[in-house]
C-alpha cells in the first residue's frame, strides 16, 4: 500500500523561472501599452477629433471622463475574470484577457471620427473604451498570481514585481511610439508640437500597432502552466463554485483595506502622467493659447470665440508636447528603477513597514506642487524644476506601486485570491484613476492655474491609504500552501 507521500505525485509540471517572469512582464507590458495609449491621446487628440465643444476646458473634460469610464468597467472585469480564474485556473483568463484589450484598442484605430459621423464617434470610443477596461480589470490581478505562485520562498515581492514593471515598460513603449510617429511627420508650426498628420491619421499608428505586440504576448502566455499553488487547492477540493460569495462574506475587511492601500498609487500615477502632460503642455500665455485654439477649431470644424476662450483661459508650464513626453519619459525610467528595487526591499523589512513610509513621502509630495509647478517660476528654472518634479514622483510611484503585486494577492487565500485581489485594485480605480484626472483639471480650473489643489488633493487621498495600512496587517510570511481557502468542498 503507498504513503501519502508517495501517492502524491505532482499534477503540473513547475513553470520555469524565466518563464514565470516573461509572461507576468510581457503581458502587463502590452495591456500597459494600450491603455497608455488611449491616455496619450485623450490629452493631444480625442478632445480636438471626438469632443469638439469649442471650450478646451469641456473638450479635455469630456475626453477625460470617457478615460474614466473605463475604471467603472474594471470592477465587472475584475468580477468576471476572478471568477473564471479562481474557478478554471490562471492561464486561460489571461489569454482571454490579454485578447479582449487587444482587439478593442486595434479598434479604436480605426474609428471614424466626429466630423465624419457626428456623435456616434464618441459613443463607439466609450463603448471600445469600456471593453479596455474590462480587460485590464482581469489583467493585473492575474499576471500579479502568475508571479507571487510560482515565486521562491521568501523572493515573492520580488517576484511581484516583474507584472508592476509591465506599467513603466508600457509607457515608455506608447509614447515612444507617438513620438516616432510625430517626429517622421511635417511640423509647420515648429518640430515640438503636433502636425496636422499626426491629428488627421498618425494618431492611429500605436493603436494599430497593438496588434503586433498581442500576437507576441499570447505566445508567451500559452506556454504556460497552471501554478502549483492553484493545482493544491482542486486537490484539496476548496475551489469554489461561486468565489464573489466567498470573498465578500469572509473577506470583505480585506477588499477594503486593499482598495484604500491601492488608493494613493492610483491617484499619483494618473496625476503624473495624464494631469502633467495636460499642464505641461498648455501654453502658458493667452496669445499662445488662443492661436493653438483657433487651429484646432479649424481642424474640427467648428467656430471659435476669442472673446470667450479669453474668460476661460488658465495657464499652463507651455512645454511643446515632444519636449514634455521626453521629460516623462526620463522620470518613468525611475519609475521602472524604484519598481524592481521596492521588491528586496518589502521581502527584507515587510511591505507594510515600506509602504508607511512610502505614503508618508507622497503626503509630503502633494504639498510642493506648487513650489515645483508654478506657472510664476522664473522661465529660467521651469525645466530644471519640472524635470525634478517628474523624477521624485515616478520614483515615489515605483517604490509605492512594485509591492503591491505581492501585498493585495497575499491578503486573500488561494481559492478567492484572483477575485479578491482584483476587485480590490479595480474597485480602487474608480476612486483614484478614474476621479484623478477629472477632478485635477476641475482643482487647477477653479485655482486659475496653479497646481497647488490638486497637490493638496493627493496628500488627501495618501492621507486614506496612510490609515488603512495601519489597520492592515503585515502579509510577507503568508504562506500560500497553508492558506488554501474556507470550505472542505468545492460548493457553496
Amino acid at each position: 500500500m503507498s504513503s501519502p507521500t508517495t501517492a502524491a505525485t505532482p499534477t503540473a509540471p513547475a513553470n520555469p523561472r524565466s518563464r514565470v517572469i516573461t509572461a507576468s512582464l510581457v503581458g502587463t507590458t502590452i495591456e500597459f501599452y494600450d491603455f497608455y495609449v488611449y491616455a496619450t491621446a485623450a490629452v493631444l487628440v480625442f478632445p480636438i477629433l471626438f469632443f469638439p465643444t469649442g471650450n478646451d476646458t469641456t473638450s479635455l473634460l469630456l475626453s477625460f471622463s470617457v478615460f474614466g469610464a473605463a475604471m467603472v468597467a474594471r470592477p465587472l472585469g475584475a468580477i468576471v475574470f476572478g471568477h473564471f480564474g479562481d474557478r478554471f485556473g490562471r492561464k486561460a483568463t489571461l489569454v482571454a484577457s490579454l485578447l479582449t484589450m487587444g482587439i478593442a484598442t486595434f479598434l479604436i484605430g480605426c474609428l471614424p471620427t466626429f466630423n465624419e459621423i457626428g456623435v456616434w464617434a464618441a459613443v463607439l470610443l466609450l463603448v471600445l473604451r469600456l471593453f479596455q477596461g474590462f480587460a485590464l480589470g482581469g489583467e493585473w490581478s492575474g499576471a500579479a498570481l502568475v508571479a507571487t505562485e510560482n515565486a521562491p520562498k521568501g523572493k515573492r515581492a520580488w517576484y511581484g514585481t516583474f507584472p508592476q514593471l509591465g506599467a513603466p515598460l508600457g509607457f515608455i513603449i506608447a509614447n515612444s511610439v507617438f513620438l516616432a510617429i510625430n517626429y517622421l511627420l511635417p511640423h509647420p508650426d515648429g518640430a515640438a508640437q503636433r502636425s496636422d498628420e499626426f491629428l488627421a491619421w498618425g494618431w492611429r499608428v500605436p493603436f494599430l500597432f497593438s496588434a503586433v505586440m498581442v500576437i507576441i504576448g499570447l505566445w508567451v502566455r500559452l506556454r504556460l502552466v497552471e501554478s502549483e499553488t492553484f493545482v493544491k487547492a482542486e486537490e484539496k477540493g476548496v475551489i469554489r463554485k461561486f468565489p464573489l460569495g466567498t470573498v465578500i462574506r469572509h473577506h470583505w475587511w480585506h477588499l477594503i483595506l486593499g482598495t484604500f492601500i491601492m488608493l494613493a498609487t492610483y491617484v499619483l500615477f494618473y496625476l503624473m502622467t495624464n494631469f502633467t502632460l495636460s499642464y505641461g503642455t498648455k501654453p502658458a500665455d493667452l496669445e499662445t493659447a488662443s492661436a493653438a485654439a483657433q487651429k484646432a477649431a479649424e481642424a474640427a470644424g467648428t467656430a471659435f470665440d476669442p472673446a470667450a476662450f479669453a474668460a476661460q483661459f488658465y495657464p499652463g508650464l507651455g512645454f511643446g508636447y515632444t519636449d514634455f513626453v521626453l521629460m516623462q519619459i526620463i522620470g518613468v525610467v525611475f519609475f521602472g528603477i524604484f519598481t524592481l528595487l521596492s521588491g528586496p526591499i518589502a521581502d527584507a523589512i515587510g511591505r507594510r513597514r515600506l509602504l508607511l513610509w512610502v505614503t508618508g513621502l507622497i503626503i509630503v509630495f502633494g504639498l510642493t506642487f506648487n513650489l515645483f509647478l508654478s506657472p510664476q517660476l522664473d522661465p529660467k528654472f521651469t525645466g530644471a524644476l519640472t524635470q525634478a518634479f517628474l523624477i521624485f514622483g515616478f520614483m515615489l510611484m515605483g517604490s509605492t506601486f512594485g509591492p503591491m503585486g505581492a501585498v493585495l494577492p497575499e491578503l486573500f487565500p488561494t481559492n478567492v485570491r484572483y477575485s479578491g485581489s482584483a476587485i480590490a485594485y479595480n474597485v480602487s480605480s474608480i476612486l483614484g484613476a478614474a476621479l484623478a484626472p477629472i477632478v485635477a483639471v476641475w482643482l487647477w480650473s477653479s485655482a486659475g492655474g496653479s497646481p497647488v489643489l490638486v497637490g493638496l488633493y493627493l496628500s488627501a487621498m495618501a492621507v486614506l491609504t496612510f490609515i488603512a495600512l495601519i489597520l492592515s496587517p503585515e502579509t510577507k510570511d503568508v504562506d500560500y500552501d497553508a492558506d488554501l481557502g474556507v470550505g472542505a468542498t468545492g460548493s457553496l
